[in-house]
């Protein structure tokens, strides 16, 4: 039996998973391993792992859960909370809160092709596995989401007795013995995470051969964008917008992480202490300030942007990379972030027209896939 073991970071939780010493698992039953991918065109085949298989059954399970806010400590919040499918899956709010109130120090990230993402969080490298990542919203107290903790056998009792779930769970896990369990709900909520492919925006059909789906406008922005000029194809290129990305058959698989100079509060390169990025896993200095390029997949519907939310529009992110990085003239956070020492060497800054940053928004805003925003596969089961 597959066991979750907390372990401490430096800066918050990481989960890891192991097997029981001299078990040997057992081979899924046919129902769990017979799965065909829908996949946008172009589009890899995703990477699963063997302990977890993919099947309707435990994508269904998954989606209630998913929804369901008796999943939080104190039953007022899940995971949709945070994570709205008409904002792309994510929740318009600069910092996200938790179950208690309690406020994230980052913005909730998309989770539109979460299956193909290479690392899970702004910025730790270690966290690769969505059924890893998943735990810390669950049962994380810094800061605290879900707010499972000290409500383990309660949140539990709560599935266990409706018989909504008997069913679902039955199906999803026809083998399993003892009821419903933790591991089982992280492995059906990763299941139906994994099934959030969006691949049908108005540039995935002007490159699949239908010119008229794409204004000028936006044309001439997309020209920008892969050109060399900007460089923003550097860190948000590929099929999915990112180069953070994993999929079968890749041969070598990128973990980039990237610092944007929006802040240098010392002169020296520091970024706010409860933001630092990959630093606070590391230590290294060269870490500082990198956060990971999350994917531009639905970008237009997922303000406010950057790791905290700290910027409110498509037509500011575009000035700060022109820039060079962000100018913070007062305040606690104040500093020159275009002279950030650790900033990325694709930030360089570029000469942009107001002509130009209206293409570029215009492409932008081209890579929303409203099917993606209100596909009935993955709304909300109990509002149906």
């Amino acid at each position: 039996m597959r066991r979750w073991v907390i372990g401490a970071l430096a800066a918050g939780l990481s989960w890891a998973c192991g097997e029981d010493e001299g078990e040997t698992p057992p081979p899924p039953p046919p129902e769990m391993s017979a799965w065909a991918w829908a996949l946008p065109p172009g589009f890899p085949t995703p990477v699963v792992p063997d302990d977890n298989p993919m099947s309707a059954a435990k994508v269904e399970l998954g989606r209630h859960l998913f929804y369901d806010i008796r999943l939080s400590g104190n039953g007022t919040q899940s995971c949709a909370s945070c994570h709205e499918q008409a904002r792309a899956f994510t929740d318009g709010r600069a910092l996200a809160e938790g179950s208690t109130g309690a406020m994230h120090p980052r913005n909730a990230q998309t989770l539109a092709n979460v299956v193909y993402n290479a690392t899970l969080t702004w910025a730790n490298p270690g966290l690769v596995e969505l059924e890893r990542q998943i735990v810390i919203p669950m049962f994380g107290d810094a800061p605290i989401e879900l707010g499972i903790a000290g409500y383990e056998d309660e949140v539990l009792a709560r599935f266990s007795a409706d018989p909504l779930y008997g069913d679902l769970w039955a199906a999803a896990f026809p083998d399993a013995t003892g009821g419903i369990s933790y591991d089982g709900i992280v492995d059906a909520i990763a299941c139906f995470l994994r099934t959030m492919m969006s691949g049908d925006s108005a540039y995935d059909r002007f490159v699949a051969g239908e010119p008229d789906v794409m204004s000028l406008s936006a044309r001439r922005g997309m020209n920008l964008f892969f050109s060399e000029r900007l460089e923003c194809h550097h860190c948000h290129g590929g099929f999915n917008f990112t180069q953070s990305s994993t999929h079968e058959g890749q041969t070598f698989e990128e973990r980039p992480f990237h610092n944007t100079g929006l802040y240098d509060i010392d002169g020296e390169g520091s970024y706010p202490l409860d933001n630092t990025g990959v630093f606070e896993i590391t230590g290294e200095p060269a870490d500082m300030g990198r956060f990971r390029a999350p994917t531009l997949r639905n970008v237009a519907v997922t303000a406010p942007y950057m790791h905290d939310g700290s910027v409110e529009t498509l037509e500011e992110v575009l000035d700060i990379y022109a820039a060079g990085g962000r100018l913070v003239e007062d305040g606690p956070l104040a500093g020159d972030g275009r002279a950030n020492p650790h900033k990325s060497g694709f930030v360089g800054g570029f000469l942009m027209s107001e002509s130009e940053r209206a293409d570029l928004v215009a492409f932008l805003e081209s890579l929303t896939d409203d099917g993606f925003l209100s596909d009935p596969r993955f709304a909300d089961p109990f509002g149906e």
